[in-house]
């Protein structure tokens, strides 16, 4: 298998974690770490429901990765992410020396690997990273919209039926 077809196959592999995210009614955001072409680490957004705002797909993906290698640094590793690492996942990236980002869609608002800024290519930096984005781009942000869009349909209804109720009280008095 080819790097890119290898990248699809683990962006695949990262999507099903975001389909957890999402059960989980998380931002369904899904991260794999990858070595010598074996599965080292995985996550999902779970911000919400751990009440932890660092609880990101790839904070979690790289902590599962230094558990079984029983290393903190992930030397000649790649981090497979459905959606461009913010910058606080983008500073973990570099210290723990993941090799290569590959991510899907990017992120215009806090995208920390070419959209908004690069820090994991800042020369300033004691390592850079190799970055890869767009795969699979499509899927993974119509998986983010399509959350989303539901979400706001969802805090819709729930403001309408607090306005009927509360029109129904009124109504009552």
């Amino acid at each position: 298998m080819d790097e890119q077809q290898q990248d699809l196959y683990w962006m695949q592999q990262a999507l099903e974690y975001a389909d957890k995210a999402e059960q989980e009614n998380e931002i369904p955001v899904g991260a794999v770490v990858v070595k010598d072409g074996e599965l080292i680490g995985a996550g999902w957004n779970r911000s919400i429901c751990c009440h932890d705002p660092s609880a990101h797909a790839e904070m979690l993906a790289i902590r599962d990765a230094g558990q079984r290698v029983e290393n903190y640094r992930l030397v000649d590793c790649t981090l497979y992410v459905t959606l461009e690492p913010c910058p606080m996942c983008a500073g973990l990236l570099v210290h723990s020396r993941i090799k290569r980002v590959v991510f899907g869609a990017a992120d215009a608002k806090t995208g920390a690997a070419g959209s908004i800024m690069n820090l994991l290519q800042e020369p300033k930096l004691n390592h850079q990273v190799e970055v890869l984005g767009g795969v699979l781009a499509e899927q993974c942000g119509e998986k983010l919209s399509a959350f989303f869009r539901r979400r706001r349909k969802e805090i819709k209804a729930q403001k309408k039926a607090r306005q009927a109720g509360l029109n129904d009280e009124a109504a009552q008095d």
